[in-house]
């Protein structure tokens, strides 16, 4: 009999021990041989004849289908009889039921040739089946496991999407049910680990692993190389760590604790400190406590501020409000793709959710300074959300933006930090400041500097490695140095609550 062009091993088992057959079909049971298709065609070699597999709706499955008797192969699947033989016209036939996983449903195993079926084909047949049951058996406990898996790394993900937006009730509520006391937590550490994006599903496991269950490990819907850790307890941190040192190109960034309603925020400095990592030999970093310009502003001052700039989203239900702020905080930090990834909606929604804020706080994110002014405002309000209120300076009349920026302690850090720029001769200050003043558009700035666009992104980009911070990605580090320009009076103040720049920007909101 001529050779198979299917891939198929010839099995040799017309001849020679009557065992071989029996050891060659058990091969097909070994984790890297396992196919029905297959089996079914070793069968029909084995057998020299034809065979087919169809499932309870008469769909093929493998094989090569006789014509045959649709009445009998009801009655066979049914199981109102287990198996049936019929001859004639050289054309043998042996039709048995093949169990499902499930006992409701069961396939047909049709095996023909042109000569009778003696006492070892028979077996071969009989042996089949049961190879066939055992291999459907496994496959649908295989799907089973991964439709598992999917669910439960969904869950994971809408935990952390409700976490996002400050809603810890409703995410309590639906860990409770697979991870018993995992949020029962006042305040949770957030890590970003990356590596390869194909690698990632392995990652994550190990992440997983390495926890133990302890925390909330998720698969980041934003970028393909990131997994994001949400945990309560300190052990995790060393438990990452000991990850990342034995995987090659793989990086951790961890935010400083915060509450459990501070989830967002708690991942932007995750992800602020995993661009350090990839420049540490430990491929790891914190958050680091650096001096940030909010803790150069006297707290009851900034406090106050806070308070009036937000005052217009205050009328607002609490969790519209929420949900505002956290898709304004992220929106603010990263691009509307990533932030409507991370928090589970459209971009669309992601847009028209910050245009709202925009419009309440009669301001435009399109300016740059608007944008860092804003950021200041969200982020304090997260970090002094839990600090004690002093009803006395709560009462106290807002300062404007210039006052807030204008102490000693902020003039001095915004003068130190721009000076860096000053020792080199291609004046990187003055491409900076019109860059930002040209809401970050090299082409822009370029006009107005009578310059090549690609020298203003050169010339920012090298300014990165001076200022220590990130400028053409955005975000927390780009609004510190604006924020070093307001306050050093390189730039003007923006337009809050409708206010024309220049003008106090205290007044009451209408």
């Amino acid at each position: 009999m001529a050779g198979r062009e299917d891939g198929v091993r010839q099995t040799g088992v017309r001849s020679g021990d009557a065992s071989a057959w029996a050891e060659e079909l058990l091969d097909h049971l070994r984790p890297t041989g396992r196919d029905v298709r297959r089996v079914v065609a070793w069968l029909a070699d084995a057998v020299e004849g034809t065979a087919a597999l169809q499932d309870d709706t008469g769909r093929l499955l493998a094989g090569t289908r006789p014509p045959l008797d649709d009445n009998l192969v009801a009655d066979i699947a049914a199981g109102r009889i287990a198996s049936a033989a019929w001859e004639g016209q050289d054309r043998h036939l042996r039709l048995v039921r093949v169990a499902y996983p499930n006992s409701s449903s069961a396939g047909v195993l049709t095996v023909a040739r042109t000569t009778p079926f003696d006492r070892r084909t028979s077996a071969m047949v009989a042996h089949t089946v049961q190879v066939i049951e055992l291999l459907l058996r496994a496959g649908e406990t295989t799907a089973a496991g991964r439709r598992l898996e999917r669910a439960t790394s969904d869950l994971r993900l809408a935990i952390l999407q409700l976490l996002m937006v400050e809603d810890t009730v409703a995410a309590r509520r639906v860990a409770a049910g697979l991870w018993p006391g995992l949020l029962d937590t006042d305040t949770a550490c957030v890590y970003v680990v990356e590596g390869a994006a194909e690698e990632r599903d392995r990652l994550a496991e190990e992440c997983i692993d390495v926890t133990g269950e302890r925390a909330l490990v998720v698969r980041c819907p934003a970028v393909d190389q990131h997994v994001i850790v949400v945990t309560p307890g300190d052990a995790a941190a060393g438990e990452l760590r000991s990850l990342i040192g034995r995987r090659p190109r793989t990086f951790l960034g961890g935010s400083a604790r915060q509450s459990l309603a501070r989830t967002a925020a708690a991942y932007g400095q995750a992800v602020s400190a995993l661009a350090v990592a990839h420049f540490r030999p430990d491929k790891a970093a914190v958050y680091a406590e650096r001096t940030h310009p909010e803790r150069l502003i006297d707290p009851a001052a900034l406090r106050g501020w806070t308070a009036h700039v937000l005052h217009p989203l205050d009328t607002l239900s609490h969790h519209t409000r929420a949900e505002l702020l956290a898709t304004t905080r992220l929106g603010l930090e990263f691009t509307a793709v990533n932030t409507a990834k991370v928090l589970g909606v459209s971009r669309n929604t992601v847009r028209a959710r910050m245009e709202r804020v925009e419009a309440l706080l009669r301001t435009d994110f399109a300016d740059l300074t608007a944008r860092a002014v804003v950021h200041l405002a969200l982020k304090t309000q997260v970090s002094l959300a839990d600090a004690p209120n002093d009803t006395g300076t709560a009462q106290a009349a807002p300062v404007s933006l210039g006052d807030l920026l204008s102490g000693p302690a902020m003039r001095t850090w915004a003068h130190d930090l721009l000076a860096r720029l000053d020792k080199d001769s291609r004046d990187l200050r003055r491409t900076v400041r019109t860059w930002i003043a040209e809401g970050g558009n090299a082409e822009r700035a370029a006009q107005t500097l009578g310059v090549h666009a690609q020298t203003v992104r050169e010339h920012v980009r090298s300014a990165e490695p001076v200022l220590e911070r990130q400028l053409l990605a955005g975000g927390s580090d780009l609004y510190e140095v604006v924020l070093a320009h307001l306050a050093g009076g390189d730039l003007d103040q923006p337009a809050l609550h409708g206010a024309k720049p220049g003008l106090p920007d205290s007044l009451v909101h209408k």
